[in-house]
């Protein structure tokens, strides 16, 4: 699985690295960003939550 966040969509709720730590943190400049482009399997299930849980639909699977 891959994945990215979309920083023009992207409002840095946190939501995504609350959920998924491992694969999400929040820069500097407040947005998201995915430390890891290939998501480990065992970290699988919980990105699919993160994506389902963002509010602006800017983690998107590649």
């Amino acid at each position: 699985m891959k994945v990215k966040v979309v920083k023009d969509n992207c409002i840095g709720c946190g939501a995504c690295q609350a959920i998924a730590p491992n694969v999400f943190e929040i820069e500097d400049d407040g947005l998201s960003t995915a430390k890891v482009s290939d998501v480990p399997e065992s970290e699988c299930d919980d990105v699919k939550d993160a994506v389902e849980s963002c509010p602006t639909g800017a983690i998107v699977e590649e």
